[in-house]
């Protein structure tokens, strides 16, 4: 329930490149092997997952050829609260940082920020050491801030406990009071405290507010009816239920400090849908679909979005593990991996109920997502066959992207 939201698409990437070495890159490509039975690998895999106790799983693959895969499973007990659609909306969590990024470079691009520019110069006397830090360094993690979600005064807004407003102040205010974990530029750790402060930068450069400006410079201009930044519990459209576990089915290893969730009570698990995203703030709190979010990659990587400069600056990556400097990286707001099916680039989300994971190529022209209604089993190492089940379905959404056969290794899961 703490949100280390990088775990996913990284630790996939280095899976799928030890599991599947380059003969799988050498593979006749998905076509030739049969749409139809790509399709049914991948709702087996997604299959798989719920029987493994997912509730709810989403999967939606464009590999640019044709009619995109969209599955929906659900649990049969979940049903009775909603029907999966693959149209419905999720909390995107921290995907939502690829958006925030597009936002600044969008502002660079115009002559009103730069990269370079210290954190000071737009919110003097916020942050300490403030002049050392740039904007760069928050969107690509070289801060060294420590991340506000580790806070224990966040706890009762995570687990749906309490309805406090937090604005992008409040939640930079709670992550800088703490000493920051090394000089700024000095190495690379993710913190959703950078995106808090790029939050109220962003504010106050534009003089207005987030949900209206990605309304505005986002949502709008690409026709994306279901994407907006919340900014209370409410829904805009049909959306999936979020649950976790109720405390009495919790796997043991999670701490007594995460076990009690607010929601309502349903087959041994809460309903978390109607708690409120807005502790994540700049960091998380955008809603989407698995077809709003392919149109925003398709329109960022492929350059609507963003000019040929700032589009080079997101790709820009530092390495994730400095033990790796060829392997997965950061870039602004979004990440890249290595895998043998392709190198993709995306970024991954979780909150109670929502662990999301979003990749494209670098163009654009293919896109893949996959949702678990669920969130809890991703953490504490709590729930190894769930963990096992998601990252089989992973490992062949990222190599059906590529328009390569899904891997006989994941779909035996």
């Amino acid at each position: 329930m703490r949100p280390r939201w990088t775990r996913t698409v990284v630790a996939s990437a280095l899976a799928v490149a030890a599991a599947f070495p380059v003969a799988a890159a050498a593979a006749p490509s998905a076509s030739q092997s049969g749409a139809g039975e790509q399709r049914a690998q991948l709702r087996q895999l997604a299959r798989t997952l719920v029987d493994a106790g997912a509730p709810g799983v989403l999967v939606r693959v464009d590999d640019g050829r044709g009619r995109p895969v969209e599955i929906a499973e659900q649990a049969a007990w979940s049903r009775r609260d909603h029907l999966l659609g693959v149209g419905d909306e999720f909390r995107v969590a921290s995907n939502t940082k690829t958006m925030m990024a597009t936002l600044v470079l969008q502002l660079v691009a115009e002559g009103k920020l730069d990269l370079t520019d210290p954190v000071e110069k737009w919110l003097p006397g916020k942050v300490p050491n403030g002049e050392a830090i740039t904007l760069r360094m928050l969107l690509n993690h070289t801060s060294g801030l420590f991340d506000y979600t580790e806070d224990p005064v966040l706890r009762p807004s995570l687990l749906g406990r309490s309805q406090r407003r937090w604005t992008s102040a409040d939640l930079l205010a709670v992550g800088v009071k703490h000493d920051p974990l090394f000089a700024p530029g000095a190495k690379w750790s993710y913190s959703n405290t950078n995106y808090a402060a790029i939050g109220a930068v962003v504010e106050q450069v534009t003089g207005t507010s987030l949900d209206v400006v990605l309304r505005d410079r986002i949502a709008r201009p690409l026709d994306l009816r279901h994407t907006y930044f919340a900014t209370d519990s409410t829904w805009r459209g049909p959306h999936a239920h979020g649950y976790e576990p109720d405390a009495a089915h919790l796997p043991p290893g999670v701490p007594p400090e995460f076990r009690d969730i607010a929601g309502v009570h349903r087959h041994g698990h809460v309903d978390v849908s109607d708690n409120d995203p807005g502790w994540g703030g700049a960091a998380g709190a955008v809603v989407s679909t698995t077809r709003d979010w392919s149109r925003f990659y398709t329109a960022l990587m492929s350059g609507k979005l963003l000019p040929p400069a700032q589009l080079a600056q997101m790709r820009t990556t530092v390495p994730v593990d400095p033990h790796q400097p060829d392997g997965p990286g950061y870039g602004l707001g979004i990440q890249t991996g290595p895998s043998a099916c392709g190198t993709f680039w995306g970024h991954d989300g979780g909150m109670p109920g929502y662990l999301s994971v979003n990749i494209t190529d670098r163009t654009g022209g293919r896109t893949a997502t996959m949702l678990v209604s669920t969130e809890s089993w991703a953490e504490f190492g709590a729930d190894p066959k769930m963990t096992e089940a998601a990252q089989s379905l992973q490992k062949a959404l990222i190599c059906s992207m590529f328009g390569k056969p899904v891997p006989a290794a994941a779909h035996a899961g």
